[in-house]
């Protein structure tokens, strides 16, 4: 196991930012770490690279211990922060070489070379940081990340600010990774969660909530349904509930309205049932499916 989470507790006066938090995450596997905001997913990561101590419990990461072993950790973990901090007035290939002299790599040239090329930044390595768009930030701090090729990489936001081809580009980059090293990816873009991890954990209030793989977690509640549909005319909550498997309802406009079952029958045909039943014509009718962005609202709501 690349990075082993043991009771981990981190509390700030009275208040606990994490409770007694256990998971691991294995060499190869992308982790997707998910928690709405001052959940303590920040707080975590910043444990984990050694920049802030655990109050109780024991962080390994690579074989090292994040209280004894610090420096090492630093040697073998790539950290991309959520507030990506840059020298602005730096061109990218000069702080790039900065960064490979701080951890005293040999073959620097070839090393900024490979790093470059790897992020996508072979246009823009003779422009000045501060020149960037916000995407080429996000590159250069990933950039920064890997350069002393780490075991492990912890990634917090590091597609925030990205256009949709500039995503799909650090997607692929980040798949490349996680084959070889152990990748921890916290985002608030379910989409891309979906689609890079392999597993997933979810944290809120500093509680652990799920620690599963992907496929089960969209599998989980397989039965679960999510319909919305229009009516010509107003219908009540309480009618709605009558149908067949409903388990909520929920107005969305005037007619709208979301329905939420979890029985097998497809509720689809049950909600024409009672539009014919009431005499109400159906003007729109939209089964959703299951996402990962419904489940994580459903546990952190």
């Amino acid at each position: 196991m690349s990075i082993e989470i043991k009771n981990v507790t981190k509390e700030y006066g009275l208040q606990k930012a994490l409770n007694d938090i256990s998971f691991t995450v294995n060499k190869g596997e992308i982790l997707g770490f998910l928690g709405p905001n001052g959940a303590g997913k920040s707080t975590l990561m910043k444990i984990i690279t050694c920049y802030i101590p655990p109050t109780s419990g024991t962080v390994i990461v690579d074989g090292y211990d994040v209280l004894e072993d610090s420096l090492e950790i630093r040697k073998k973990v790539g950290y991309l922060p959520e507030h990506n901090p840059l020298y602005l007035d730096m061109y990218v290939k000069e702080y790039l070489n900065f960064i490979a002299g701080l951890h005293k790599l040999s073959k620097k040239k070839e090393k900024v070379a490979n790093v470059v090329d790897l992020v996508g930044l072979e246009l823009e390595q003779n422009k000045k940081i501060g020149e960037l768009s916000k995407g080429y930030k996000q590159r250069v701090g990933l950039a920064q990340a890997l350069i002393h090729d780490p075991n492990v990489l912890i990634l917090d936001e590091p597609t925030s600010g990205l256009d949709p081809n500039q995503l799909a580009d650090i997607r692929e980059v980040i798949k490349k990774i996680g084959k070889e090293k152990t990748v921890m990816f916290s985002s608030h873009i379910m989409q891309e969660v979906e689609a890079i991890c392999d597993r997933i954990v979810i944290i809120n209030r500093g509680n652990l909530l799920v620690d599963k793989d992907a496929s089960q977690i969209m599998n989980a509640n397989s039965n679960r349904q999510i319909v919305k549909v229009e009516f010509d005319k107003p219908v009540s909550k309480t009618e709605l509930k009558q149908i067949v498997g409903v388990n909520k309802v929920k107005q969305l406009n005037e007619n709208e309205w979301e329905i939420i079952s979890t029985q097998p029958e497809d509720l689809r045909a049950e909600i024409s049932k009672f539009a014919g039943s009431k005499g109400l014509l159906v003007l729109s009718l939209q089964k959703e499916t299951q996402k990962l962005e419904n489940v994580f609202k459903e546990l952190t709501h």
